[in-house]
């Protein structure tokens, strides 16, 4: 068994920073790349970042230079630090990973989600 857990969300002003944390548990052999997507009410679930396991990294273009993802692979964890935030940074963020459980058996896990909410 697998499980993601995202924590680090919150309430947070126009301009102002948080940062969350997605940690892999379980029964893990190795978590291969690693992202961060978010759903704002009434739209699509969109990808805000991703991060290999050699640490190769990839924004959404709305995010692009404000946001930094990053990893610690001897913790399978990996972090999103979030800066300038708007309110169209408002939505459920969730985490997103490729994790082996043995060196054959690999599948895509999520966690529950983190609400995160920017006020104008």
């Amino acid at each position: 068994q697998v499980q993601l857990v995202e924590s680090g969300g919150g309430l947070v002003q126009t301009g102002g920073s948080l940062s969350l944390t997605c940690a892999v548990s379980g029964s893990v052999s190795s978590v291969r790349s690693m992202y961060w997507y978010r759903q704002a009410p009434g739209k699509e679930r969109e990808l805000v970042a991703g991060i290999t396991a050699g640490g190769q990294t990839n924004y959404g273009v709305s995010v692009n230079g404000r946001f930094t993802i990053s990893r610690n692979n001897a913790k399978n964890t990996a972090y999103l630090q979030m800066n300038n935030l708007n309110p169209e940074d408002t939505g459920v963020y969730y985490c997103n990973a490729n994790v082996y459980t043995s060196y054959w058996n690999g599948d895509n896990y999520w966690g529950q989600g983190t609400q995160v909410t920017v006020s104008s």
